[in-house]
């Protein structure tokens, strides 16, 4: 995922939790709000209880890749946050893309 495609700043991680729409599965939680920019952003984020740094690392990782195969960043509607909830551990990598694809579809549904 590039740069620009990132949500970076802690005063936009938290306009984007208190003012956007949530859903949530065993997996993520997703806020989603209308993009301000031409290309939609994500933001991750997850707990220190999860794991260690290279644990938090690797997932983060993880999730960056779907993310990447799964949004067409130029035409999805919406920025989003992806917290990544203690469930995400206890499930394999194709289990995980599944959730946050049902999840996407989902949100983009409101």
């Amino acid at each position: 995922m590039k740069k620009k495609n990132r949500v970076r700043k802690s005063k936009e991680f938290q306009e984007l939790i208190h003012t956007g729409k949530k859903k949530s599965n065993a997996s993520f939680v997703l806020y989603r709000k209308n993009k301000a920019e031409t290309e939609a952003r994500v933001g991750i984020t997850l707990s220190k209880k999860i794991g260690h740094a290279v644990d938090r690392n690797k997932i983060k990782r993880q999730v960056r890749m779907m993310c990447r195969e799964l949004i067409d960043f130029e035409n999805f509607p919406s920025d989003i946050i992806l917290i990544i909830r203690f469930g995400y551990k206890s499930l394999s990598y194709e289990e995980n893309k599944k959730n946050l694809e049902k999840l996407l579809a989902k949100s983009t549904m409101i």
